[in-house]
């Protein structure tokens, strides 16, 4: 037995010799080359093996970048987005300086917001994320020709936010919960205030404050509604709500401490 294990290694040990050598001994080009074919055909494990032997053992060339770039482009065509941004931020931060840097930027964005669901209801974390990476893209990357995608999806994100945003202040607002609706509305409207969600939140600000007892507040979010958006719907809505009486302000809560002051016991109440 010990004979067939030996002589078995002995075979294998030239074929695996001749597979190190093969690698190691092809040029840059020629590996980084074929990767770059595999992932045009849709071979994303064949093309990552290949771009890896270029990292791997051609350090110093500068295949060796490209092929670090290739890799994280290969993780996001397999829709492995999570991978693919932890590959496309380790670029970023090997590179902060390289030429494709607006691409690079573009791609972390975009391999998070792949993940975010389309229904504003559902956890827009992703969302969230996206926006926040492609924020002062116009302003670092002016020439970029990924500009005008990069403002479109991130307007589009914006806009799914202030929806999650109202949908939650809506929710408060039918259980009569005004404090909670207002502050959802005021929160929506002073991070995305120029949304197509805007009248609507503006709307239910003013209905909150209200419903509060707010009234003059309210009548001045009734003009600011009117003077941004004289055509909306939201406009009549908020007048006829206007024109009911107000609500009653909440009273302020009575903070108990819950430590024996001035000789009164903190469980029964009783002096002592």
């Amino acid at each position: 037995m010990i004979r067939v294990v030996l002589l078995s290694l002995l075979l294998l040990a030239p074929v695996v010799a001749s597979a190190k050598k093969q690698t190691t001994s092809a040029t840059p080009q020629t590996l980084y080359e074929k990767g770059l074919r595999h992932m045009k055909r849709g071979y994303f494990t064949k093309a990552l093996e290949e771009f890896n032997r270029v990292r791997n053992y051609h350090r110093d060339d500068p295949l060796s970048v490209k092929a670090q770039l290739a890799i994280a482009e290969v993780h996001y065509k397999k829709g492995d987005y999570e991978q693919a941004r932890y590959a496309f931020e380790e670029f970023a931060a090997y590179h902060p300086r390289h030429e494709d840097l607006d691409y690079v930027t573009w791609m972390i964005g975009m391999s998070v917001y792949k993940r975010a669901p389309k229904f504003a209801g559902r956890d827009q974390t992703a969302t969230k994320g996206a926006v926040n990476v492609w924020t002062g893209f116009d302003t670092r990357f002016p020439e970029s020709q990924y500009a005008a995608d990069v403002g479109r999806l991130r307007e589009r994100g914006r806009a799914r936010l202030a929806a999650k945003e109202l949908q939650v202040a809506e929710f408060y607002a039918r259980r009569d919960a005004w404090g909670s609706a207002r502050s959802r509305c005021a929160y929506g409207l002073r991070r995305y205030p120029d949304t197509e969600h805007s009248p609507r939140m503006l709307a239910l600000l003013g209905t909150a404050m209200h419903a509060w007892g707010s009234t003059d507040e309210a009548r001045d979010v009734l003009a600011q509604l009117e003077r941004d958006h004289p055509e909306s719907t939201a406009l009549k809505r908020l007048a006829r709500t206007l024109a009911k009486p107000g609500g009653e302000p909440p009273p302020d809560e009575i903070f108990v401490r819950p430590y024996r002051i001035r000789g009164v016991s903190p469980l029964t109440g009783a002096a002592y």
